[in-house]
């Protein structure tokens, strides 16, 4: 019995979650990029150079706030965008997603939110989108793209295409 109460309150918290964060038009989700070793690592060169991919990819697309965790690989994830965009990276706390849901509810226009492995499927799932499955410690670069209104969830690679 317990369990069944658990779940029910699981589902009826992520429908409310997912209704407050339709305010943003469109919400991107990434894993923070490639990292170096070490604690609180920063990105590795080829977490950078992803970076500023990224910042490149989404430069036109209507982005208003970023969010990301204080962790140096998340912020670094989103620092080229926001250099570019003149966008402040505001930062949240993993273990509080109901927060960060009510503040991409408060963007007019899109966002950007950095995660982590662990985070970005419930993130997804909370902003309204089917959730994702798990990623590993490998998955990097796959930009989750979650329009309001809709439970489609796109799925963008951030690799360069071939010329």
């Amino acid at each position: 019995m317990r369990k069944i109460l658990l779940m029910l309150f699981a589902i009826l918290t992520a429908g409310m979650t997912a209704g407050v964060a339709v305010a943003a038009d469109t919400v991107y989700v990434i894993r923070h990029l490639q990292k170096a070793a070490g604690a609180d690592p920063p990105l590795s060169e080829i977490g950078a150079a992803n970076a500023r991919l990224l910042a490149e990819r989404l430069a036109k697309s209507g982005i208003k706030a970023i969010f990301a965790t204080p962790t140096k690989r998340a912020m670094e994830t989103a620092q080229p965008l926001a250099q570019k965009l003149h966008v402040s990276i505001t930062s949240y706390d993993p273990r509080d997603p109901a927060a960060l849901v009510a503040k991409v509810a408060r963007v007019n226009g899109a966002a950007l939110v950095v995660g982590h492995s662990n985070t970005v499927p419930e993130l997804v799932a909370a902003f309204g989108g089917s959730k994702p499955g798990l990623l590993t410690e490998q998955d990097y670069g796959t930009i989750f793209v979650v329009k309001s209104g809709s439970a489609v969830v796109q799925e963008l690679e951030l690799s360069r295409p071939a010329n």
